[in-house]
């Protein structure tokens, strides 16, 4: 990387760093296609390397100051990447050994009248911590899970920034699972979570 290019980046990330959306923006249109094949090649899943994406260029958005330490953007964002992706592999692998105890346990007892009562309370559970997030979030949430657009369109159609639409998503998943997991048990848990 050349003298000009280490610049360039530690004058856009302190740029970042006192919210300017441009030089954000730049960053983001430079890096996108590195971090989402980086993390399609590990992924095999276009939905979960864009999650990938979002989640790593957000620490960027939020970075603050620490962004003043960061000499290779280039591998500090591999690296963010890497781990969002470790932890992706190991949050599958605790919901997938879950689900296989749970059919375990409750293989002689499960029905599809239990399952669909359970499923329909499950869906109320989510659907009162739809209604109780701030409703530019609920929106953001509605727009991009539920009506299935892409952060980008979601964000031309509410006239806002990636990055806030990226804010949103994640704080209003953060509060769902948090929401189910104290109104829910265990089954219950697993079923929502395959809904979000």
């Amino acid at each position: 990387m050349g003298t000009e290019t280490l610049h360039d980046e530690t004058d856009l990330l302190g740029r970042i760093a006192r919210g300017d959306q441009r030089a954000f923006s730049t960053i983001y249109q430079s890096y996108y296609d590195k971090i989402y094949k980086f993390s399609f090649r590990l992924l095999l899943s276009e939905e979960l390397s864009e999650e990938i994406v979002q989640e790593t260029m957000l620490l960027i958005w939020q970075g603050g100051d620490k962004l003043k330490e960061i000499r290779n953007l280039d591998a500090y964002l591999k690296t963010v990447a890497k781990r969002k992706v470790i932890a992706l592999f190991r949050r599958k692998a605790i919901e997938d050994r879950a689900v296989k105890e749970l059919k375990a346990a409750y293989s002689d007892m499960h029905n599809e009248t239990e399952e669909g009562i359970l499923h329909r309370e499950s869906r109320k559970i989510l659907d009162k911590g739809i209604m109780l997030l701030p409703s530019q979030q609920r929106l953001v949430y509605q727009l991009c899970y539920q009506d299935g657009l892409k952060y980008e369109e979601a964000a031309e159609k509410l006239h806002i920034s990636h990055g806030t639409v990226q804010s949103h998503m994640k704080q209003a998943l953060k509060f769902l699972r948090n929401h189910l997991s104290n109104h829910s048990d265990i089954a219950a848990l697993v079923i929502v979570f395959r809904l979000l």
